[in-house]
């Protein structure tokens, strides 16, 4: 009988080591390091009962590849095909993690229900009677989505060969288990094996795969970074428990854009995409306030209007509070000091409080403009115009920087209803017969003579 043999991995991070040691060198996590086994004889192929046998690949010029067949599946869900580039590539394996309860099965569920293709959804945390619980909220009716309860992954290979599905959706990739490693669920091994079998089972029938993956405390998908590696796609579903909306990216992407995004609402009966998120993102409100500046900002292709609020007061406890939700504290500190220097705001001596509404964050610099706008705004007491909308730079001088894409910007202003957008003069724009009214400024001190 052959020797089983047997390593030593980092359950934090993947490292691998051939010894036992207290602290991982890698993350300098300690206690974290497990033997597991890594061999057993004789491993077969993905497919049940055959052993693997290796076929002969011959070189092609890449003219004379044939490309035509493999065309995107949609889903039907809007959100998630701009996020993957416009449907699903047949083969592919797409990875999508995030926080527990935010929704990533329920997410799946909702597509599978809704594909007319044959579904085959696997479950290793549910059983078959709460999966229908689910989907008699989302969509009682479907005949084409097959429920599985199995963990263990030549039993799933066994039903997928009787089945033969169009796309396999696997909840989730930490429960699954193969009988070529004898380590645990979830371990480093087990995952990585089970990855394994399933990209060689999505790359010889050309079916695509969805895995749901669990993430660790801080942020990151568990298992080893060799995971995102592997597969295809990295989505990551975020959003706040306590909110409603769910923002959808993608961290990584073979076949598309990683700056797309995708936003649902959450409500009883499932996910709720939502076309429009300046409706969201932009609160309605009967009474001029001040303090509040809408922005013009883009998230990948997409442009977004978005409310951004300030609140400035007189600093009670000697030393002034920063204080930024959703947006930079440091480029807050800046901005400020922008505004103290070229403006000539005594600021130094008041709190000053930032809030982008709707729980998202954001790092476009065009939404400078109308942070100094708000800040403006609440410290003079002057509400702004609630037609104005701002997308420009602001850099250290006080110059006001062009942002790219800026007809975008005011071509989404024009169509929510916004009379004034404050752009940059050195922006190049060639919009003709537009209703909105484009107002160009040089300096942070034009600004300052237009709204206070």
């Amino acid at each position: 009988m052959a020797k089983v043999k047997t390593t030593f991995y980092c359950q934090n991070c993947g490292a691998q080591y051939a010894k036992w040691q207290g602290q991982c060198n890698a993350c300098k996590e300690w206690n974290t390091i497990a033997e597991e086994v890594i061999q057993k004889p004789e491993k077969n192929d993905w497919k049940v009962g055959e052993v693997s046998t290796k076929r002969v690949s011959k070189p092609l010029k890449i003219n004379e590849i044939d490309g035509t067949s493999d065309l995107r599946i949609a889903t039907y869900n809007k959100e998630f095909d701009r996020v993957l580039g416009g449907g699903i590539v047949p083969g592919s394996l797409t990875l999508l993690g995030g926080e527990p309860g935010i929704g990533k099965s329920t997410l799946l569920l909702q597509i599978a229900l809704k594909l007319p293709y044959k579904t085959l959804y696997i479950s290793g945390e549910e059983s078959q009677k709460q999966i229908k619980m689910r989907a008699e909220r989302i969509n009682p009716n479907n005949n084409s989505c097959y429920i599985l309860t199995e963990t263990k992954t030549q039993n799933i290979f066994r039903q997928i060969e009787t089945l033969e599905p169009d796309i396999v959706v696997v909840d989730s990739i930490q429960t699954l288990h193969s009988d070529y490693v004898e380590s645990s669920a979830g371990s480093i091994s087990q995952i990585k094996e089970c990855t394994t079998e399933l990209i060689k089972f999505a790359k010889e029938t050309a079916t695509p795969v969805i895995l749901i993956g669990h993430i660790t405390k801080d942020g990151h998908i568990a298992g080893p970074k060799i995971l995102e590696h592997m597969v295809d796609t990295v989505l990551q579903f975020e959003g706040d428990r306590n909110h409603v909306f769910r923002v959808l990216r993608a961290n990584k992407n073979r076949f598309g854009s990683t700056n797309e995004l995708g936003i649902y609402e959450m409500q009883g009966t499932g996910l709720r995409e939502v076309s429009n998120p300046s409706e969201v993102l932009i609160s309605r409100k009967d009474e001029e306030l001040s303090g509040n500046a809408i922005s013009a900002t883009l998230e990948g292709m997409r442009p977004l209007m978005i409310e951004v609020q300030a609140l400035v007061s007189t600093a009670v406890y000697g030393t002034p509070q920063r204080s930024a939700t959703g947006f930079n504290a440091k480029r807050l500190n800046m901005l400020l000091a922008v505004l103290e220097k070229r403006a000539g705001f005594r600021l130094g001596a008041k709190d000053v409080f930032l809030n982008i509404t709707g729980g998202i964050t954001v790092d476009d610099p065009a939404i400078d403009l109308a942070v100094v706008a708000a800040i403006l705004s609440s410290n003079e007491d002057v509400a702004l115009q609630r037609d104005f909308c701002f997308a420009a730079e602001i850099g250290l001088s006080g110059e006001v920087r062009p942002v790219q894409r800026v007809e975008q910007r005011i071509l989404e202003a024009e169509k929510l209803g916004f009379s004034t957008i404050f752009v940059s003069k050195y922006n190049k724009i060639t919009l003709s017969n537009t209703k909105i009214k484009i107002q160009l400024i040089s300096k942070i001190e034009d600004l300052v003579d237009l709204i206070v």
